[in-house]
């Protein structure tokens, strides 16, 4: 047989590459295939694909060995800085894990592990694909693994475009955050079918884990995005704000905009039950005005967010009084504690507003185990060694002042406004349990518990006790704020704080 010259090699080469992108079939959901979905998230041009000559194995796929095997992987840029990014795809076997499928996805994520870059998983996939049986599996640990090891040393970000079922779910479950599309997207260990016969109970895709009950309900996800182009606008303005790794700082851009914070000397009203937006706050001290909050809809009483002071990320934590007067209960506890940890891992500073009455109490509370719970948020607080500036705007009561970002947990700068109650309890509960003898004895108790509520007002009700004793390093006034934080965090810059050696903490789970 004659020997082939260079031009039929590379003849053939183009043809099989032409055979490989073709691999698959008609798309079967989603407003854009696998590959569309990554040529519209990077930047245009950009993309490199591995693994494309890949095959499904010989036994298992029914004779089908389509290239690629369902995923496509491979590295590219956003706003010009590196990502490695899957996408499967749902023409190719439903987008199941099968074990070429597997290996393409775990090579992918050492290979962004040994660069240092984030990863960008496109999800949309029918679980293990049952005709490879163990080998399916198998991968999944694999990748689960990936996941465990490049958690707070390389951003990981999951977008659910379909269906994420089963052992599919943990992967995503794992990462630092995960993107879903309104009735699009549904994410559950066990499918409406099986449950319906196993348990006997009804409930459709939707109900079980779409993506409003995955963003508002379980908090399972992080952003709830109306349609694909959205999910992806998403994933680029998130990593806008992050590092490319755990040991780089977070992209700096040209200062924003100062908004103006005249307003902010009259924002909190005089009567200490009426709630007020924080989110007017925060908008007030940050560049132009921006957020990008997390976890939006999920535990609305605490806000998590994303933004920048002169052009640096900062990561945002505040109580949020239009809810339940920005009370700590669970999913609050359980939602900041994991933000403030992920910040904390890749060197994104702490803003802490506080504003809060305590942590909720009540049975069902206490029963679902606030006391572990909750101090997840003291845990992550007090473990984080980023530079951390709290400012009290209101209530600061209990175990709520102690855990919103107190001196006491190792935040460096502590600002209270005038209008700042740090207190154990409010005035109104410290006059009941103090004067409760007093009170019964009286010719006029309400007389006589207004006289005692307003004695405790002038004398703990104010920011002034914690300013005598350092806890408050400086009471401000309001419209000021955001060049206290600017300051702060100017002067933080170049902070050190070691920790003890050792494996690991052991945060109450």
């Amino acid at each position: 047989m004659p020997q082939r010259s260079t031009a039929e090699r590379v003849g053939d080469l183009h043809r099989r590459r032409d055979q490989a992108l073709a691999a698959g079939g008609v798309r079967r959901r989603g407003e854009f295939g696998a590959r569309e979905r990554v040529e519209r998230l990077v930047d245009k041009g950009s993309f490199t694909e591995t693994g494309l000559f890949v095959r499904a194995r010989a036994d298992g796929s029914g004779g089908r060995r389509p290239h690629g095997d369902g995923v496509v992987t491979g590295f590219g840029t956003v706003d010009g800085r590196r990502v490695c990014v899957f996408a499967q795809d749902s023409t190719v076997f439903g987008g199941s894990m099968g074990e070429a499928f597997g290996e393409k996805t775990v090579a992918l994520m050492d290979l962004a592990l040994k660069t240092g870059c984030p990863v960008v998983g496109l999800n949309d996939s029918g679980g293990a694909r049952i005709q490879e049986g163990v080998a399916s599996l198998a991968l999944y640990a694999e990748l689960v693994r990936r996941n465990v090891q490049a958690s707070g040393v390389i951003p990981q970000i999951s977008v659910v475009l379909g269906p994420c079922a089963g052992g599919a779910a943990y992967s995503p479950a794992i990462t630092d955050f995960t993107v879903m599309v309104d009735g699009a997207s549904h994410m559950f260990v066990t499918g409406p079918d099986v449950i319906e016969a196993v348990t006997g109970e009804r409930a459709t895709a939707e109900e079980l884990g779409g993506a409003r009950t995955s963003n508002a309900v379980n908090g399972n996800a992080h952003f709830l995005a109306t349609d694909e182009e959205d999910a992806l606008d998403v994933v680029r303005e998130l990593l806008s704000y992050l590092p490319a790794n755990n040991l780089e700082p977070p992209p700096e851009y040209a200062p924003g905009d100062a908004p103006a914070g005249g307003f902010l000397d009259a924002v909190v009203p005089d009567r200490l039950g009426q709630a007020y937006d924080m989110r007017e706050i925060l908008r007030a001290v940050v560049d132009d005005g921006e957020l990008l909050y997390v976890q939006e809809l999920f535990a609305p009483n605490i806000l998590c967010a994303l933004a920048r002071v002169e052009g640096r990320s900062v990561g945002v934590v505040a109580n949020q009084p239009l809810h339940a007067a920005g009370v700590l209960d669970i999913d609050a506890s359980e939602k900041a504690a994991r933000f403030v940890r992920f910040c904390d891992a890749f060197g994104i500073p702490l803003l802490t507003f506080a504003d809060v009455p305590g942590y909720l109490s009540g049975v069902r509370q206490e029963r679902g185990g606030i006391i572990r719970r909750g101090a997840k948020l003291l845990y992550a607080y007090a473990e984080a060694t980023v530079p951390k500036v709290t400012v009290v705007v209101r209530k600061a009561y209990g175990g709520g002042y102690a855990v919103m970002g107190s001196k006491h947990l190792g935040a460096d700068i502590n600002l209270a406004w005038p209008s700042a109650r740090i207190a154990v309890m409010g005035a109104e509960g410290a006059v009941g349990v103090l004067h409760r003898r007093e009170l019964a004895a009286a010719d006029d108790p309400e007389a006589l518990r207004a006289h005692l509520v307003a004695a405790y007002e002038r004398t703990h009700g104010t920011p002034y006790p914690a300013a005598e004793r350092g806890y408050v390093d400086a009471v401000i006034a309001p419209r000021d704020t955001r060049d206290h934080i600017r300051r702060a965090l100017a002067a933080l810059r170049g902070k050190r704080a070691p920790l003890p050696q050792r494996r690991h903490g052991n945060i109450p789970l």
